[in-house]
């Protein structure tokens, strides 16, 4: 492993703690951005060329993939409650279902639709890479959660 694929790691692996003491959610979702962009821009070696065309097709299908799966979703869950679901009636909960369908449809292709437009910029090998490293990225994320929480 080189030094330009070290550097990276160990500035994400330190940032991490900077993370953790962050004030507001805002604010560590945005150094959680930083840290990724930084990560991927890494693991993927992207020319200049094609960064200029990759990231406005990544953010916006970021943005629009965490409006779904955060936004809808939480709606959903609100509803799902031990006590909610205990008074659904049956209509209500069909309704509930065909509504979290709809929304796993939505991502399911709002994600074909952004591997669709990838295929314009980049080549299918860093498409592939590109979700390796991001798998990588969110399971870097989550071990450092959980090694911060199993300290306290």
């Amino acid at each position: 492993m080189n030094i330009k694929k070290i550097l990276p790691i160990l500035l994400l692996i330190s940032s991490f703690n900077f993370y953790a003491q962050s004030e507001s959610i805002k604010d560590k979702k945005e150094q959680i951005k930083a840290l990724k962009v930084a990560y991927l821009t890494t693991e993927l070696d992207l020319t200049t060329k094609e960064a200029e065309k990759f990231w406005p097709v990544y953010n916006t299908f970021d943005d629009k993939q965490f409006e779904l799966r955060h936004m809808k979703m939480k709606a959903y869950k609100q509803r799902m409650s031990e006590a909610a679901l205990d008074k659904m009636t049956e209509n209500q909960a069909v309704l509930l279902l065909t509504q979290m369908e709809n929304t796993d449809e939505e991502l399911f292709l709002l994600r074909k639709n952004y591997t669709k437009n990838l295929r314009k910029v980049l080549p299918a090998v860093k498409i592939i890479k590109l979700r390796i490293s991001e798998e990588g990225f969110n399971r870097k994320l989550l071990h450092q959660y959980r090694d911060r929480h199993n300290k306290k």
